[in-house]
């Protein structure tokens, strides 16, 4: 009987524990562009201390940037090559508009940070990938 009560009652944690997890996951809802843009310029906007027609002008940018990323991203996959040249070149335009709106300080400090964020995303990168070859001990 103790045998029963025990293991009714370890199924009973398991299912509640595992009911827990879906739910939070699938509460979990995608933001839309205008929230991403709201987003990234309140980003910039404390990182830069923007003016509020800077802080206009950029989100105006933002905006039109995550549309046109979702845009591209109900398309179908069908040609990589493109669409990422597509991304690349949507990038440059859209950096080109953000430093017309900030003076010459905010452009020199968003340089250092967008670097800041290549050399960590570039470690991140490195220290996935695990010893290299080369780096092993050759006896």
């Amino acid at each position: 009987m103790k045998r029963i009560v025990l293991t009714l009652a370890i199924a009973a944690i398991g299912f509640t524990s595992a009911y827990a997890q879906t739910t939070q996951t699938a509460v979990k809802q995608k933001m839309t562009a205008e929230q991403k843009a709201e987003k990234s310029t309140a980003k910039l906007e404390k990182e830069l201390t923007l003016t509020a027609d800077q802080k206009q002008k950029i989100y105006a940018v933002e905006l039109d940037k995550y549309k046109q990323t979702e845009a591209w991203h109900k398309q179908s996959h069908a040609d990589r090559k493109a669409q990422k040249d597509q991304h690349i070149a949507s990038k440059k335009e859209t950096d080109a508009k953000i430093d017309q709106v900030l003076t010459a300080d905010q452009k020199k400090k968003l340089a250092d940070l967008r670097a800041a964020r290549k050399t960590k995303a570039q470690d991140r990168k490195d220290n996935n990938k695990g010893p290299k070859p080369s780096d092993k001990i050759q006896e």
